[in-house]
């Protein structure tokens, strides 16, 4: 009994192994007889490309409160040198400061009417609070990345940073030598499974061109309008081309 065990899990491993083989020569047949007797072969070739961000789009706002709206707009005017001069100090160049917003601060003030000696609640405007944004673009990615605005804070303006935006603005000059490489690839990958069928390329018939993905560094999301990442200095692109082959 003890000795029919590995006999039998030795024929059962056989059969398996033989089946495999069975079906790769099956499917090997199948391509072969699929590129024998077409007139055409269609391929997908990618290309990948890693650069790292040429711009970038750097964004802050700095906020003020006062009673009274002329304190509000003083202090703003204050805050605002004191942010252009921090940024010219860092060597940031191409400052635009945004349009004003300006907000009413209200509260419910307890009143009391002298005539009728009652005491009421009256929602009245106690303060102002005005924001502006400042918005960089610059082609320095390096400095605006690793700018620290504490010193800032800790000077008293209540500045706050959004993330910046890291761009790569070059792309669309890259855009045809991309897809002439991935047209090569779809080329290459095509001549491979052609030569199975004893077949060979004569000529492009036809390609199309798949959406660019930009990604974090390495990435692998894509999605089908395209990614365009922002968050990342650096970048990987990529190009997909869908190519039918004229076979010879």
């Amino acid at each position: 009994m003890n000795n029919s065990r590995p006999q039998l899990f030795g024929m059962l491993a056989g059969l398996f192994l033989a089946a495999g083989l069975v079906l790769s020569s099956m499917l090997a047949t199948t391509t072969w007889l699929r590129v024998k007797n077409s007139q055409f072969i269609t391929s997908k070739g990618s290309v990948r490309r890693n650069v790292k961000s040429d711009l970038v789009v750097w964004r802050g706002s700095f906020t003020t409160e006062a009673p009274t709206l002329l304190e509000a707009q003083h202090k703003l005017q204050t805050d605002r040198s004191a942010v252009a001069q921090f940024l010219a100090g860092n060597g940031v160049t191409n400052i635009v400061f945004k349009p004003i917003t300006i907000e009413k601060r209200e509260a419910n003030v307890e009143v009391q009417t002298p005539a009728e000696n009652i005491t009421r609640s009256e929602q009245r405007t106690v303060g102002y609070r005005l924001t502006q944004l400042v918005r960089v673009e610059s082609s320095d990615v390096d400095q605006l990345a690793q700018l620290d605005t504490t010193p800032l804070v800790e000077s008293g303006v209540l500045f706050t940073t959004e993330s910046p935006l890291f761009l790569y603005i070059k792309v669309a000059g890259e855009k045809i030598e991309m897809l002439a490489d991935a047209t090569k690839d779809a080329r290459a990958r095509a001549e491979q499974i052609a030569a199975q069928g004893g077949r060979s390329i004569a000529s492009l018939h036809d390609a199309e061109m798949g959406v660019f993905q930009i990604t974090p560094l390495h990435g692998t999301d894509i999605s089908g309008e395209g990614e365009n990442d922002t968050s990342s200095l650096d970048k990987t692109i990529t190009a997909v081309v869908t190519a039918t082959f004229l076979l010879k």
